[in-house]
């Protein structure tokens, strides 16, 4: 069974649950894709700020891949999936969004990589530029 969560930049320091959901409706399978979400989220925008580099949006989807048909105590997660998606003001900023990215997916967040220690984790990065 794939289970899923999307989080959106609040455009400050923080990050939100995507199309207006809660926490207190996210089950404990959930809360730890929404942790590591947010660690890769806040790691690269810490390194972003040390660029000056500001996007105009960055959501984040994790995924995992539980070893039942439906959620269950028992439940164990055999691999995970996270997407970037990053919208940049210029394209010069591609190059360096992408560097903190992979900085971030590959070495800085440690929720992500505690998270290797459990299943494999893949990711792809989708940047685009507005101007």
């Amino acid at each position: 069974m794939r289970v899923e969560v999307t989080i959106e930049w609040c455009h400050d320091t923080t990050f939100r649950l995507a199309k207006g959901e809660k926490c207190d409706s996210l089950n404990p399978k959930e809360m730890l894709l929404y942790a590591t979400a947010e660690c890769a989220g806040i790691t690269i925008m810490s390194i972003l700020a040390k660029e000056r580099i500001k996007p105009k949006s960055l959501e984040i989807e994790m995924s995992g891949e539980l070893d039942t048909e439906s959620v269950t105590a028992k439940s164990v997660y055999h691999s995970f999936h996270i997407v970037y998606n990053i919208e940049c003001r210029h394209l010069e900023e591609q190059v360096k969004v992408s560097r903190a990215v992979n900085l971030a997916n590959e070495t800085y967040c440690g929720t992500l990589q505690m998270m290797r220690k459990i299943a494999p984790v893949s990711h792809e990065i989708a940047i685009v530029s507005s101007e």
